[in-house]
């Protein structure tokens, strides 16, 4: 359902919420395919995935995407019948719905819809399917959509919620995205569709991120003037140098009134985690930020105490969740990768 308005969401009053607004609740979709889940992960990771969704659904409403019948039945075979899980069979090619479903907008207590493009990170996967997500989101809500006919990706941003907006080069000006789009392009179709006034270039990602440096993987807002950011003190490890980088950027930005942002180290999982001989990108900034809880991935690696104490200490009036992403990361992400809040509010022009 495409949007009969003559004008941009930021002309109407539009704007990205941040993610610790109030959710009406969250979108996700259901593991499928053994191909991409390297046969017999599929089983742990749905196991993983029937541990995230319970959890959530214990704090706010969950709409489940399942491909087909099969996983529709796996799902409610662990599962169960919950009461706060609607479950709707949406044909798809996979699970990362953070950067293939939609984002939603508001103004005051509006809600509306953008429709990215979608091509699986520069063409890597395939994503037909992917793509038409969004239309049956908008088509189960009786909402319309912005759609400002560009790739973009969830993922690839975090806000405050104050218009500023995080970011990497490496993901947004990748030349398999938008070839022809400027760095100054960029920040006026995020100013015009998304409200963000700031956008704050990072430079690369974690090694092994088949997305190319998506943000919610390396740095994080946990509120308006905070930011945490993935370190590690081992100068021997690849993500060292540009996680420095990264930081020094961070050090010298500001928000809207120039004021600098509070800055809090999330130490990286110490053990190294390979598929194959590649580097998969395990990190505990992918965490879910809901209806008074987080959830956040941990890989049975020393380092995951340490890094839920920090988050329960930015957090300190949610309740900070660790659960095992330990096969779910064979993927190439973890929970807020799979996931897409929907703010509260009621569907805006019905």
């Amino acid at each position: 359902m495409i949007s009969n308005s003559k004008e941009l969401p930021i002309q109407l009053g539009f704007s990205m919420p941040a993610e610790w607004a109030t959710h009406a609740g969250t979108w996700t979709s259901w593991p499928c395919d053994d191909e991409i889940w390297y046969g017999l992960f599929l089983e742990n990771v749905r196991h993983e995935f029937a541990e995230l969704v319970k959890t959530i659904a214990k704090y706010e409403a969950v709409h489940l995407l399942v491909r087909n019948n099969e996983a529709h039945q796996d799902a409610l075979k662990r599962l169960g019948h919950l009461s706060n899980v609607t479950m709707h069979q949406v044909p798809l090619n996979d699970v990362w719905f953070r950067d293939n479903g939609p984002i939603f907008i508001t103004k005051e207590n509006d809600l509306s819809i953008v429709k990215w493009d979608f091509n699986a990170w520069g063409q890597k996967f395939k994503w037909d399917l992917d793509n038409k997500a969004p239309f049956e989101v908008a088509k189960y809500l009786n909402a319309d959509m912005f759609q400002p006919g560009i790739v973009m990706e969830g993922g690839s941003l975090d806000v405050n919620g104050q218009g500023v907006a995080l970011t990497t080069r490496q993901c947004l000006l990748s030349k398999m995205r938008n070839p022809n789009l400027t760095e100054e392009d960029i920040q006026n179709y995020l100013k015009n569709y998304l409200g963000i006034q700031k956008l704050i270039w990072l430079e690369d990602g974690l090694e092994g991120d088949h997305t190319d440096g998506h943000i919610d993987t390396i740095v994080r807002f946990v509120n308006e003037n905070t930011i945490v950011y993935s370190m590690t003190e081992d100068k021997s490890d690849t993500n060292y140098a540009p996680m420095m980088k990264n930081l020094e950027i961070l050090k010298s930005s500001t928000d809207l009134n120039g004021n600098s942002f509070q800055l809090v180290p999330l130490v990286l999982p110490k053990n190294r985690m390979e598929i194959d001989d590649d580097r998969l990108p395990c990190t505990y900034a992918n965490f879910y930020i809901g209806n008074h809880f987080v959830v956040v991935p941990v890989y049975q690696d020393p380092h995951d105490e340490l890094a839920l104490q920090t988050l329960r200490s930015v957090f300190p009036n949610h309740q900070v969740i660790g659960l095992s992403s330990k096969y779910l990361i064979h993927g190439g992400g973890s929970f807020h990768c799979v996931t897409q809040q929907q703010p509260a509010g009621k569907i805006w022009g019905k």
